[in-house]
């Protein structure tokens, strides 16, 4: 798939089938978020890999949204320090490389907001001078998920300005 056309049809996607991920596609996927730009070259992320169906279900307990990565073939939790304001981009930055790459797979995946990161840092055992504010899930789409249809965006004359507002 090209890239424009993964932007173009990429959905969240928050109900997998039960099925295992291979591990060898998970370290495809992990290599895409390895391989993305971030603020000066540091790579600040760190990912944790997460598949025990106990974690998932701990992990999806710490933001109201987060529900999803229990039903999860495998999460990644992004963990990073909190010394640099362009650490929220990068993080983001990463995050979109890694589902952009798992849905080249065949592979579905949604982000979920952490609300309780000393939680998750007590679940994963993550250092006290790191964060994570969002974790990804990721699994094959199950038949019963049904894509939501790309709507609400704003036109492209609506929000682009050139040379000046």
């Amino acid at each position: 798939m090209n890239v424009q056309k993964a932007i173009e049809t990429k959905r969240a996607v928050r109900l997998f089938t039960t099925d295992p991920v291979p591990a060898e596609v998970i370290d495809q996927i992990l290599d895409a978020g390895r391989h993305s730009q971030s603020s000066k070259n540091t790579q600040p992320w760190q990912f944790v890999v997460v598949q025990n169906p106990e974690t998932l279900i701990a992990l999806s307990k710490t933001g109201d949204y987060a529900g999803h990565l229990a039903g999860a073939a495998f999460a990644v939790a992004l963990a990073a320090p909190n010394t640099n304001p362009w650490t929220m981009f990068d993080l983001g930055q990463t995050a979109a490389y890694l589902q952009l790459a798992a849905w080249d797979l065949g592979i579905g995946s949604c982000i979920a907001s952490i609300y309780e990161p000393p939680a998750v840092q007590a679940i994963l055992n993550i250092p006290a001078d790191y964060t994570v504010l969002c974790a990804l899930s990721f699994g094959y789409p199950s038949p019963d998920h049904v894509p939501a249809k790309m709507g609400g965006r704003k036109p492209l004359e609506e929000i682009t300005h050139r040379e000046t507002w």
